[in-house]
């Protein structure tokens, strides 16, 4: 398995998707039910081919992540052999960018001393899904790219002006 199986859940919400992913197979419902109780390791294996399935599809679209923390602020934008991050860093001690107070204060304060910008890049590996999965994994959230954007004008304002 190249990703991770979906949850119950997440099964449960593409029911239609596996039915029509089981059917390419010419595995029926009554064939399903079959496969589950008499193989059942078959059954798992059909689970881990969909899950990675869908986890492939879904990644292909990604562009954009954002992992916050309470002190720091990860903002990822991919493109086909990059991966490019603007991070926000807050040391004051009383911030919280995970909640409302603590992400106004940062906006309230982007030129503060007690605020870092950086930005870096560094070449995708072979597999450009599995660097975006992990950074999944690790608490990112898939975005459309909003934040990225607006703090790479900011980043391109201030370095125009220095």
């Amino acid at each position: 398995m190249k990703y991770e199986r979906l949850t119950r859940e997440q099964l449960e919400e593409l029911t239609d998707e596996f039915s029509r992913f089981l059917a390419t197979q010419g595995i029926d419902a009554d064939e399903w039910q079959k496969i589950k109780q008499e193989k059942p390791k078959a059954a798992e294996e059909e689970l881990d081919i969909f899950s990675d399935l869908v986890w492939e599809g879904v990644l292909n679209k990604v562009d954009y992540l954002e992992h916050f923390s309470p002190d720091q602020i990860f903002l990822f934008k991919f493109d086909e052999h990059q991966i490019h991050l603007i991070g926000i860093k807050v040391k004051h001690p009383n911030v919280d960018l995970n909640t409302k107070e603590g992400y106004q204060w940062l906006k309230d304060n982007l030129l503060d001393d007690e605020v870092e910008m950086y930005t870096s890049s560094k070449a995708l590996h072979e597999d450009r899904n599995k660097d975006i999965f992990a950074l999944i994994k690790q608490g990112a959230a898939i975005t459309k790219g909003e934040l990225y954007d607006y703090f790479e004008r900011i980043i391109t304002r201030i370095e125009d002006e220095q």
